[in-house]
């Protein structure tokens, strides 16, 4: 029997009520251009905009000019928002090509793939094969799973900003965070999917035209089992550009959990509307009350989880309970489970009588707002991603939001994902009412 919970905020747009979807998250990601979209029942793809001739790139960029001397010295991060839309291939008629118009260019084509679903248009563009092939079959996977549920792309719109630009000679790398966002129909409703995700471009210039060589999608979700490489993707041990600064945090205390960190009272309700309303309030950064991690899927789910009433289980020491302490005397204080997948997918599976409790169900349906999922990406019995429930589509399926490969209202099964595998395997916890 599927449970009913509350549906939570944003569960579905009624048809009748959605004309044209603006920005509806917080966050730097805001003024996005639809650029391509899919006229329900017709199959037809129209462009949105001014027209190709009178489109002008759009593009803030820092004072400081670029040069391969300055890049090279010195990381340098681009105050650049470039939109799927802003691509003009007139805008350089009778001008050699910059790198920015090929970048402008992918992501254009980019977006117009994730829309159709098909690689072609992309994949004709890019010369690197190997990224070719991934795009192609993560692409198979999305139609494939979309049509079997019922829900066809409406829309999609894609910017991106640019982190790093090194350059050296007639080569140069750009690493970018894409900000997807997709429109989809189900049923005669719309809701709105995000993901915000990395790649490093790697280009070549030849007579004043730069081409897209290379193109390696940025996995946070997988982490390799002895570092280094895993299946000829980027994760973020390998790539030093991503080492965020963190943030100062503090004591974060739940007010429930105030006495050493331990519930006051048996029974506090989970409050599942308050978790799925943090998780979209902080899905795409950081709170400031809390250490920053480099890979921080599982310290937001907890947060998240937390700001629902859940009661920190503190006992000092990292390998047991679940609890974050904040940062003292230069040391961040948390146990695993609050912030490793894995720690956190053996703290819900444990039997306990009071405190943080879970349920292990057998499918996705069963869960409701505020319920966890954790990942195994290569069916090892060795989990490594974890996200929340934060809405429902139009058949009663969850949607989850994630951190570090920053998702909203995505669809909970992640086979658009690079990282998920044939061998990918599920846990779904739903957690007790009263804790």
């Amino acid at each position: 029997m599927k449970r009913k919970g509350n549906p939570g905020p944003a569960r579905i747009m009624k048809k009748n009520n959605q004309a044209s979807p603006k920005s509806d998250s917080a966050g730097q990601w805001t003024d996005i251009a639809q650029t391509h979209e899919i006229k329900p029942g017709t199959g037809q793809q129209k462009g949105k905009g001014k027209g190709a001739s009178k489109e002008k790139t759009k593009e803030k960029v820092s004072d400081k000019r670029l040069s391969t001397s300055s890049i090279a010295s010195k990381p340098t991060k681009l105050n650049s928002l470039l939109r799927s839309s802003d691509y003009s291939p007139y805008m350089q008629a009778g001008q050699p090509m910059e790198w920015r118009s090929s970048i402008h260019r992918y992501i254009s084509l980019y977006n117009q793939s994730e829309t159709e679903q098909h690689a072609g248009i992309l994949t004709d563009y890019v010369a690197d094969q190997d990224h070719c092939e991934r795009l192609r079959c993560r692409l198979e996977r999305l139609r494939e799973r979309d049509l079997l549920r019922g829900a066809l792309p409406a829309g999609s719109e894609t910017k991106a900003e640019l982190i790093r630009v090194n350059e050296s000679n007639n080569e140069m790398s750009v690493l970018v965070r894409l900000h997807i966002k997709r429109r989809m129909e189900q049923k005669g409703s719309y809701y709105i999917e995000e993901r915000a995700e990395l790649e490093r471009i790697w280009l070549s210039s030849s007579g004043g035209h730069w081409e897209v060589l290379r193109v390696e999608p940025i996995i946070s979700e997988r982490r390799p089992r002895y570092g280094g490489m895993n299946e000829g993707i980027l994760t973020v041990d390998t790539d030093t550009a991503l080492k965020t600064p963190a943030f100062p945090s503090v004591p974060y205390i739940n007010y429930e959990v105030m006495q050493s960190f331990r519930q006051s009272r048996a029974g506090v309700p989970y409050r599942r509307d308050l978790a799925a309303a943090y998780a979209d309030r902080w899905w795409n950064e950081g709170n400031p009350a809390y250490e920053l991690f480099e890979v921080n899927c599982t310290h937001y789910v907890s947060q998240c989880i937390f700001a629902g009433n859940a009661p920190m289980d503190y006992t000092g020491k990292r390998e047991n309970g679940w609890w974050y302490k904040g940062r003292n005397s230069g040391r961040e204080w948390w146990s695993y489970s609050w912030a490793v997948s894995h720690a956190l997918n053996s703290f819900l599976s444990s039997a306990k009588r009071t405190g943080l409790r879970a349920e292990l169900v057998d499918s996705a349906d069963k869960l409701q707002l505020g319920d966890v999922i954790t990942y195994d990406w290569n069916g090892e019995g060795r989990f490594q991603h974890s996200t929340i429930v934060t809405a429902f589509d139009a058949l009663g399926m969850p949607l989850v939001n994630a951190n570090t490969v920053a998702s909203r209202h995505r669809y909970w099964d992640y086979k658009d994902s690079y990282a998920w595998t044939d061998r990918t395997k599920y846990r779904f916890f739903h957690i007790s009412d009263y804790l």
